[in-house]
């Protein structure tokens, strides 16, 4: 049995602090590793091997595909078991990605939080569409293009949402506790089913009943489970997250009241004005007005 390789990482942490990004491939573990202060970098790697991912106090086992997150305030560690190792992985500051007018998904990814997760299990079909995005973004850094950096901000949040549309890795760490795991999923479902795009396609869930049969768990065990985890009830979670969708609807579309209302699941404009007034202490109309 082959004896594990801890990875070690060539410097180049002066180039990478002055971009603010930096991507490259990974060749068979070879010369193209690299350091960098990680305390300042949000990290997301594409690898096929075998490894050991250490994350804050959870352990990894990963053979194959998958997609990992890191975040600059949570420690972690890798470790290459498999001689092969290959891939890509992208460095940036949470300074170079704020300027993204979406810089709302990485704040809010569950991808990179404590209680969120890190790994995911990628599909051949899945691996074949990511792979094409890490190489435009080693492309592009490389171009002279004059808006490169709002184009490779673009191709991270399409990394962001594509993963969220993906079903979490089932291969969590075992002492992590059945409320924290149902939890998490319950999380990253929410989350997937935003933005809404189109008046066509409205809001499929939205009570927790809906989450609870969709995730095939009784409702009050759900509702247990997320508020003795987050200390919100899943309705609070749900509620909250309607309404953020709401303001950006109201903001950022010219769809009428009525119209994001369906959007957003409620049969009725009463409906949603008296959910919007409740959660907000106004009406969607004088919302959108005031911040006119």
């Amino acid at each position: 049995m082959k004896d594990k390789v801890i990875r070690e990482i060539s410097k180049f942490n002066n180039e990478l602090k002055l971009q603010g990004f930096k991507a490259f491939q990974i060749e068979d573990d070879g010369a193209e590793t690299r350091s960098y202060s990680r305390k300042e970098f949000y990290k997301i790697c594409l690898t096929t091997g075998k490894s050991k991912i250490h994350y804050s106090d959870k352990t990894y086992d990963q053979e194959g595909t998958i997609l990992f997150f890191g975040n600059p305030h949570i420690p972690y560690s890798w470790e290459t078991i498999s001689t092969t190792y290959v891939g890509y992985t992208i460095l940036f500051s949470e300074e170079f990605f704020k300027n993204s007018e979406r810089s709302e998904s990485l704040q809010q990814s569950s991808f990179f939080k404590i209680g969120g997760t890190p790994v995911l299990k990628i599909t051949e079909e899945q691996r074949g569409f990511l792979n094409t995005i890490f190489h435009k973004m080693i492309s592009e850094q490389k171009s002279d293009y004059v808006f490169k950096d709002e184009l490779i901000r673009n191709y991270i949040s399409l990394i962001i949402h594509e993963s969220l549309k993906i079903e979490p890795s089932e291969n969590f760490e075992h002492n992590k506790n059945a409320s924290s795991r149902l939890s998490s999923v319950f999380l990253e479902l929410l989350e997937r089913q935003f933005p809404i795009e189109t008046t066509s396609n409205p809001l499929q869930l939205r009570t927790a009943q809906h989450y609870a049969q969709h995730l095939n768990v009784h409702v009050n065990y759900l509702n247990r489970a997320v508020k003795e985890v987050t200390g919100k009830s899943t309705t609070t979670h749900i509620a909250e997250r309607i309404i953020t969708e709401a303001k950006a609807l109201l903001l950022h579309t010219d769809w009428s009241v009525s119209e994001i209302g369906y959007a957003l699941g409620f049969e009725y404009p009463t409906y949603f004005n008296n959910f919007f007034k409740k959660n907000t202490g106004t009406n969607p109309s004088a919302f959108r007005q005031s911040e006119v």
